[in-house]
């Protein structure tokens, strides 16, 4: 499902949950949060824990993104305000044909590129469309720009609410890499959830990656 199509909140993740798929930690997404760079759209902003959705998600991969492109934490606030209160959007960083330049994020309308943020509308070059970071969200999130081969992680907003699992099975990828630290664990994983071997080094591989952006943070 392409969350750019999709105009419900899908999928339910806590902050540990989106911080290991948006390639940071559970506190800088919640912080992310209470300053209004992403949504906790799963839940009441007065209301703890907060709760995301994979559009959430998907956007905070765009902040962190933008981030690394040099854009300031200001600009990107400023330009989501731009974008939301000129067209409404819910998720604007992901709803935008949005890219970065030179520390601001640029928006491309009519075939023209235009600086949004802080400053005035005009002529800009893009230097990449950001939605396409999103796309990565159903292959396993931020850990795929470090692990570009992985085949069989899927994050499906519609499959156990979005939890990453193994492509084509109902069953997560955490306890995935948890059995197969035994060989009690691994034969379990063969026999009864019929898992190759290129399977469980995918979700163990996608699971040291993904919980070392907490550590990292």
């Amino acid at each position: 499902m392409s969350a750019q199509t999709q105009k419900e909140p899908i999928g339910f993740y806590l902050a540990n949950e989106a911080g290991a798929l948006a390639g940071v930690s559970g506190e800088t997404i919640g912080q992310w949060a209470r300053y209004g760079y992403i949504r906790s759209s799963q839940s009441s902003p007065s209301v703890l824990p907060r709760v995301y959705s994979f559009q959430d998600i998907a956007e905070a991969m765009i902040v962190h993104e933008l981030l690394d492109h040099d854009v300031s934490h200001e600009e990107i606030k400023a330009a989501i305000h731009t974008l939301r209160s000129g067209e409404g959007w819910d998720w604007p960083l992901l709803d935008a044909d949005l890219g970065a330049a030179s520390g601001a994020v640029v928006v491309k309308r009519a075939g023209r590129h235009y600086e949004v943020g802080q400053h005035p509308w005009q002529d800009f070059v893009e230097r990449g469309n950001l939605r396409r970071i999103a796309v990565d969200l159903n292959r396993g999130g931020w850990a795929v720009r470090s692990i570009p081969d992985l085949q069989h992680i899927e994050v499906d907003p519609e499959v156990l609410s979005g939890t990453p699992t193994i492509r084509g099975h109902r069953v997560s990828v955490e306890k995935v890499a948890l059995l197969a630290e035994t060989e009690g664990g691994l034969r379990t994983l063969a026999d009864d959830y019929e898992l190759s071997g290129p399977e469980i080094r995918d979700a163990v591989r996608w699971w040291e990656k993904a919980h070392s952006f907490a550590l990292a943070a």
